[in-house]
């Protein structure tokens, strides 16, 4: 109790009593509560806290009558627990099992079956909890019974009370609701107004140069124009954001959504990723940036006043820093501080509330979790981070100073406003000249809309549209971008903001158009273009399903893939090494006979050999010793095995007279998913091509207005072909099923075209507008009132069930499916009422998340777990937290066992 105590009023800077209630006396917030957890946390002799702990108990003596064990509870045996274990066991697997058996080389059991088995396991109070990470560790039901009964603690007179669930009123969320369509409309008519005038002011010129002329002119005012807008009605909506919470769908939910949205469509961001741009952008919003940053992401935090970054620290692609997050009923804001020369890797979430000290490193895949701090000079990795290995430093260096920085930029924006904005306009006008028929349409009313002239132009326009655009981006892709990598040695480091610094990052734009993976993904034909484009795949056997729809890389040119390895979705290889004045190419090696489920980050130093699986959102190890012929799971990783019966029961198909026909129907049906997946595109283009000439016809009297309406009604447009088309596609078979099959069975090929038919990520436009729920419930997703959608991705959409007034945050997946090894398995999943999915939360098929239960920040919730309600998992894989120390993970290369 002193302890706790002590803790509450360091945090508080306040005397605290230990009847205060911690909310109505001592004025604390959950913020503070965050932080006094991680604190406790920290400490070896005190019990573990959890958010659930401080709710149920919001005073210190509750909490410590609560955590402290009590003679009154009987402890639990070792032999007790055993038999425990032992007889959910047998009834999993419909067979006796030995005390020693192993239950996955001895019982045939999969991951699915012990997640089956936690779960029943977590519902008697007689035993343990058991997460997966501990079946992994100790795999009999003797070894789980030593590990676990003695560190068990006391039983649980009951479960602990669910959370509350905030939620706003249906008034609300309609009237902000309207609030943001208004809005939506006003500035798109705004916007294509303003781009008809500069169109129609243009169209006046006469030869080249006074086209050009005018095109710089127009371009240079309306890029200005936009450019400074977001940044003064950040200022003029919300002033200097500080550290709050905002009621969801209230009126300053509003401005909150209205300041976050102009910040992140500022034309600037056309070239600010790894540009000294943008954190002058970041500066200009608010945020403390000191010299030599390097911002190799995307992100934009919403509130940049609360963003803290220091001198030549690094931030590479795809990390999240928001420095805010969604909870039931509220956003809440939070500050982010990083120190100075800090490497922050590939794939890293940074919640709220947290801190790296100078010279610190978080690594590639990992995370941190609100109240946690990485001090100076360390090195954390896995999720939540904890200290370790995974240095994601690059230990190249080159001298820069302020003025190549500098002349970077100018060159930047010089080649924008000069070169490819006027460019790109005067052709376009050009274009939109040249065509007969639009010439002639203009003002002719209904009596042109029916012309078979018009529709014929419309046809020839947008099938030409899209075979030139498909041309250049393969002459792109694999031309010139082979040609620009000829300027770049492996191994050899070479100066920040230069030209090859420029040819690395055109090399990295051109290689990763995402038509060309997409089109082709999931196919025998994704092997032969990677090949293309330059990958080292020479000797990879076809199976019909190397790959899946999302690959990206640094450059194509400096990476090998073993033969026989197949690869799930969303691999990221990252093989050029950035510090915050040089950079160096890599090579990047996967070894042969491996599967990579989705969401790796593979790096040049992985030190992963052949024969291993590594498994969904898994942290690859960069040091320690070798693995191969081993399964890896888990941020930290640590081993699992490599297969199991049940998933090598189709490996038989992979091999054999036959597989040469399997694979051949599998082709013949994959050609037809492609070529009805390009006649979808072409008929969005032939659409909107049609829809131009139509406005044209019928509302030329409007003058500019015309194209703010026309650009309006495309988006409408859009939005509504996208949505039968997939809905269509389902029809076929009525809605997805769970399936255990092979990736030869006729089932997998129709949900492989699903995907394919499938636009993923064209709604997150609507994030965080009730619109947002509209189009996921028109896609086929059963979802509950009131839902807060910050931008979740659902691969599998008519597999989901959402519940009322739940909040899923930004990056947060839900993946209704699996692939390994040339097996395919999905099931539903299900998010209770009021539950919350963190920032970068992922959920498995099979899952079960409870009422008001919480996934914790970037944890990966495994297939088929059962989350009770209430509850707060974190982690990857995500479990409960207790003070019971997790497996060892894989360091200096001592394995988890």
């Amino acid at each position: 109790m002193i302890a706790f105590t002590a803790i509450i009023t360091e945090l508080l800077d306040a005397p605290v009593r230990p009847d205060d209630h911690f909310f109505v006396d001592a004025g604390a917030d959950s913020m503070v509560l965050a932080r006094f957890c991680a604190r406790v946390r920290q400490r070896p002799d005190l019990p573990h806290v959890a958010m659930t702990d401080v709710y149920a108990h919001p005073t210190v003596a509750g909490l410590a009558a609560a955590l402290a064990p009590s003679v009154a509870r009987s402890a639990r045996t070792v032999d007790d627990v055993r038999e425990g274990y032992r007889a959910i066991l047998a009834e999993l697997v419909g067979a006796d099992v030995g005390a020693d058996a192993d239950v996955f080389a001895d019982l045939g059991a999969d991951s699915m079956t012990m997640t089956r088995f936690c779960a029943r396991v977590r519902r008697r109070d007689d035993l343990p909890d058991v997460a997966m990470t501990d079946v992994y560790a100790h795999p009999t039901a003797a070894g789980l019974a030593v590990a676990l009964a003695g560190d068990a603690g006391p039983v649980p007179d009951e479960a602990p009370p669910a959370l509350p669930v905030p939620t706003g009123t249906t008034r609300a969320y309609v009237l902000c609701g309207a609030a943001q369509l208004l809005t939506f409309v006003v500035f798109t008519l705004a916007y294509g107004t303003l781009l008809g005038a500069v169109f129609q002011w243009i169209a006046l010129g006469t030869g080249l140069l006074d086209f050009y002329l005018r095109s710089l002119a127009a371009v240079a005012v309306a890029f200005t124009v936009f450019a400074v807008l977001p940044i003064a009605a950040k200022w003029l909506l919300v002033g200097r954001w500080t550290e709050r919470e905002i009621p969801l769908w209230s009126a300053a939910y509003y401005r909150f959504w209205l300041a976050r949205t102009l910040v992140r469509t500022n034309p600037l961001l056309l070239v600010a990723a790894g540009s000294p741009l943008l954190p002058l952008y970041l500066r200009l919003l608010g945020a403390r940036i000191g010299p030599g940053v390097v911002m190799l992401a995307r992100t934009i935090p919403a509130c940049p006043d609360l963003l803290t970054i220091g001198a030549n620290t690094v931030l590479r692609k795809d990390s999240i820093l928001s420095c805010y997050r969604a909870e039931p009923g509220i956003i809440r804001t939070g500050r982010v501080t990083i120190g100075a020369r800090v490497v922050v890797g590939e794939a890293s979430v940074i919640d709220i509330g947290t801190e790296i000290g100078d010279g610190g490193r978080l690594a590639h895949a990992s995370s941190l979790h609100t109240g946690q701090v990485v001090p100076a000079g360390a090195t954390w990795w896995g999720t939540p981070a904890r200290p370790g290995g995974g240095d994601p430093g690059a230990g190249v260096s080159a001298t820069i100073g302020r003025a190549r920085r500098a002349g970077y930029a100018t060159g930047q924006l010089g080649w924008l406003l000069l070169v490819w904005l006027p460019l790109g306009t005067g052709v376009v006008d050009v274009v939109l000249a040249s065509v007969p028929t639009l010439a002639a349409v203009i003002g002719t009313g209904a009596a042109g809309v029916v012309s078979s002239q018009l529709w014929l132009d419309a046809l020839v326009s947008s099938t030409g549209l899209l075979l030139a655009g498909t041309a250049v981006g393969l002459f792109g892709a694999a031309v010139v971008a082979r040609v620009l990598s000829l300027g770049l040695t492996e191994g050899r480091p070479y100066p920040l903001y230069g030209l090859r610094y420029t040819l690395q990052r055109t090399v990295l734009r051109i290689t990763n158009v995402r038509f060309f993976t997409y089109l082709l993904g999931d196919s025998s034909y994704i092997v032969d273009y990677l090949r293309i484009i330059g990958h080292d795949l020479r000797r990879t056997p076809q199976t019909g399903t190397n790959f899946g729809t999302a690959v990206k890389q640094e450059t194509p040119f400096a990476s090998s893939i073993g033969t026989g390895t197949m690869v799930a979705d969303g691999l990221s290889i990252v093989n050029v090494d950035y510090s915050d004045t040089a950079f160096v190419v890599n090579r990047t090696r996967i070894a042969s006979n491996s599967f990579l489920g989705n969401r790796i980050v593979w790096t040049a130093g992985s030190r992963v050999g052949d024969d291993c699986l590594i498994a969904t959102k898994t942290l690859v190890p960069t040091d320690g010793r070798v693995r191969t012929g081993v399964g890896l799971l888990g941020s930290p990783p640590f081993e699992i095995p490599r297969t199991v019966a049940r998933d090598s029961m189709f490996g038989h198909l992979h091999t054999g007279l036959d597989l040469h026909d399997r694979l051949r129907a599998k082709n013949r049906y994959n050609r037809r998913t492609i070529a009805l997946a390009v006649a979808f595109r072409w008929g969005a283009l032939f659409g909107v091509t049609l829809l131009t000439l139509i406005v044209a016809a019928l509302l030329a009297p409007l003058g500019p207005v015309a194209v703010g309406v026309q650009l309006l009604l495309s988006l409408l447009f859009t939005m509504t072909y996208t949505i039968t088309v997939e809905r269509l596609t389902v029809a076929g078979r009525r809605r997805l099923q769970p399936r255990f099959c092979s990736v030869y069975d006729p089932y997998f090929w129709w949900h492989e075209r699903y995907w394919k038919l499938v636009v993923q990520g064209w709604d997150r436009m609507l994030a965080g507008t009730p619109f947002k729920n509209l189009v996921t419930r028109a896609l086929g997703v059963q979802i509950g009132r009131r839902v807060f959608d910050d931008g979740c991705n659902m691969t599998d959409r008519t597999l989901v069930r959402i519940g009322d007034d739940v909040v899923l945050n930004a990056g947060s997946v839900l993946q209704c499916h699996s692939q390994e090894d040339g097996t395919f398995k999905s099931d539903f999943i299900s998010v209770g009422t009021g539950a919350c999915l963190d920032v970068g939360a992922f959920v498995h098929y099979g899952a079960v998340v409870g009422d008001a239960a919480r996934i914790g920040c970037d944890a990966f919730l495994m297939k088929g777990e059962d989350v009770p309600a209430g509850a707060v998992w974190e982690g990857n894989p995500a479990a409960a937290p207790r003070s019971r120390p997790a497996p060892a993970p894989l360091l200096n290369g001592e394995t988890a066992r």
